[in-house]
């Protein structure tokens, strides 16, 4: 039994190997067939819908079918989304998901990385520093005043993820951007794009992708530096509630009953 074992073992490795081997091809062979449509096509709308056709066919191609789950739940007009982030393909994933009329709020660190930099600048992608703090105040006003123009606009607002399956703590940018501007904010869900690429530098696997839409939340009145950490966190609550992962940051406030989903939301997301 245990050469068999070992055999069989080596077969799903090396079938795991050249499953990594036609991945990467396929993302190369898009990915630098998506760039030069983006370079080529004049307007944005027109960028974004290829961009939007390209992320579609390579899922496919790479055995990664996508579902969308309750799609009319996003609103006709202008939106925030914000959605949990689990790995590297969650932009790809996004772009194949949401219509064209959405650009992408990302950390300015991924504008210098090969292809998928020069990639989303040509859609319209708004880049903000992290770690400098005034580059960072003038990014967010510049996001501010496209949002207000209404432009719709995706966020994670956890900012970056880890290796640990869970929630992290969410920054407050993209709560105050739908206060501000007024419109509707949208939470959503991704689910295996852990496993399809682990964070952790692992091969990439092949399996069914999903994208939940969750419910539109109503952004509240008044003072929209007030009412920007009450909407972050409902918005964290239903994500960490519709996720079923667990809460990766811990408080001491317990200005709320702990124990429970909407005090540990609230708790972990407070800067």
């Amino acid at each position: 039994m245990k050469p068999l074992a070992s055999l069989s073992a080596l077969a799903a490795a090396l079938l795991r190997v050249l499953y990594a081997l036609w991945a990467l091809l396929v993302f190369l062979a898009v990915g630098l067939g998506a760039l030069a449509l983006l370079v080529l096509l004049p307007r944005l709308t027109q960028r974004r819908r290829a961009a939007r056709a390209t992320a579609r066919a390579l899922l496919r191609l790479a055995g990664m079918p996508l579902t969308v789950k309750y799609p009319e739940r996003l609103p006709q007009g202008q939106c925030v989304v914000v959605c949990n982030h689990a790995s590297y393909m969650d932009g790809i994933v996004l772009t194949a998901a949401l219509p064209a009329r959405f650009g992408f709020v990302i950390k300015r660190e991924m504008a210098a990385v090969p292809l998928a930099g020069p990639l989303l600048k040509r859609l319209g992608s708004e880049f903000v520093e992290r770690f400098n703090r005034q580059r960072g105040a003038t990014d967010t006003r510049r996001v501010l005043r496209n949002a207000i123009q209404g432009h719709s606009l995706v966020f994670f607002p956890e900012g970056t993820f880890t290796r640990t399956p869970g929630l992290l703590k969410f920054h407050t940018g993209a709560f105050a951007t739908a206060t501000r501007a007024g419109c509707p904010l949208v939470p959503a869900v991704l689910r295996g794009t852990r496993r399809a690429l682990p964070p952790n530098g692992g091969l990439p696997l092949p399996g069914r992708i999903e994208m939940e839409i969750l419910p539109p939340l109503t952004v509240p009145g008044g003072d929209p530096d007030q009412a920007a950490p009450a909407l972050r966190d409902r918005a964290r609550e239903a994500i960490l509630a519709a996720l079923g992962e667990p809460d990766l940051t811990c408080s001491d406030d317990t200005d709320r009953p702990p124990g429970t989903a909407h005090a540990r939301s609230a708790r972990a997301s407070r800067p």
